[in-house]
């Protein structure tokens, strides 16, 4: 299944419920070329997430760090961490992706032993699954068989699905690498979270510096610096971005009109959202309405 429009809240949770009809897991395939924006916007959800890139090459942006990931590679992305995606030199990428509640990798007993600690970690926001090495490529196996186990269907999968994901975790934490807990980088988290989720309630209104700094507990200054540092904007271009994005959904109704969109995403005038939609999208608001509505054709 592939997820074309990823439907976050206003902190950039994702509002996509990652679980099979009895299970607290999911598993689809992506394109990233084929997302609503193009690319996979930025967002973050409690769930692990395992990624393995069956073509082409991504980039993926983990809180501040880009990584790019090539076919036969993969990812693990921690709990809670800001993540985005997008296609490399226009290579089509494509990967499965898996996501799975913390909670459901072991048993309870298990969990504040052998999960918890890898979750309050703040020195694991990811690990690159590399194929060279062994651990990573039976992790980038039992995702495989994970997605055919769900295609498949058949009688106990679900607990076959448990013993691949025992394998997956059991094979994470034996790489060795040594679990660290800093509070800035918690706290640094945290104001970031804050101040996007102020933006995602109030982007319809007029948006000043000053209310996104305050939003944060920062300066102004300090807020623009955590915005370069992780998101690689100014705060107000990321507004401005969020804003576009919020009109690509409303242009794909029927009865959306131009004029209407951009009042509604919090443009004073008509032509100033145009000429943003305009750099933004490489077309105009009408422009892309009209190849949507050509496409469901």
């Amino acid at each position: 299944m592939q997820i074309k429009d990823f439907r976050v809240d206003q902190s950039l949770k994702e509002l996509t419920e990652h679980r099979t009809v009895v299970l607290p897991i999911a598993v689809y395939e992506t394109t990233i070329n084929q997302n609503i924006n193009g690319y996979i916007p930025l967002h973050w959800h409690d769930e692990f997430q395992f990624v393995l890139v069956v073509k082409g090459e991504a980039i993926f942006q983990i809180n501040e760090e880009n990584i790019t990931v090539q076919e036969g590679e993969g990812l693990f992305i921690n709990s809670g961490c800001l993540h985005m995606a997008k296609d490399k030199d226009d290579s089509g990428c494509a990967y499965v992706c898996l996501n799975v509640s913390p909670s459901f990798v072991l048993s309870q007993e298990l969990y504040a032993s052998f999960v918890n600690p890898y979750i309050q970690a703040t020195n694991i926001p990811y690990l690159l699954l590399d194929p060279k090495e062994l651990w990573a490529t039976n992790i980038l196996d039992s995702i495989m068989k994970i997605n055919q186990l769900i295609k498949q269907n058949l009688p106990y999968y679900e607990i076959d699905i448990i013993v691949q994901l025992t394998l997956i975790w059991k094979n994470l934490i034996i790489n060795g690498i040594q679990l660290e807990y800093e509070q800035t980088e918690m706290l640094k988290s945290h104001r970031m979270k804050q101040m996007l989720n102020w933006i995602h309630l109030h982007y319809a209104e007029k948006i000043l510096l000053d209310d996104i700094a305050r939003a944060g507990g920062l300066s102004r200054s300090e807020c623009c610096r955590y915005f370069k540092r992780i998101l690689k904007k100014t705060p107000l271009n990321y507004v401005t971005d969020y804003r576009i994005q919020k009109s690509l959904i409303l242009l794909q109704q029927p009865e959306s009109n131009v004029t209407d969109i951009a009042y509604q995403v919090g443009y004073n005038s008509t032509s100033y959202f145009i000429d943003n939609f305009r750099k933004s999208m490489n077309m105009t608001p009408l422009a892309y309405k009209k190849k949507y509505m050509s496409d469901l054709l």
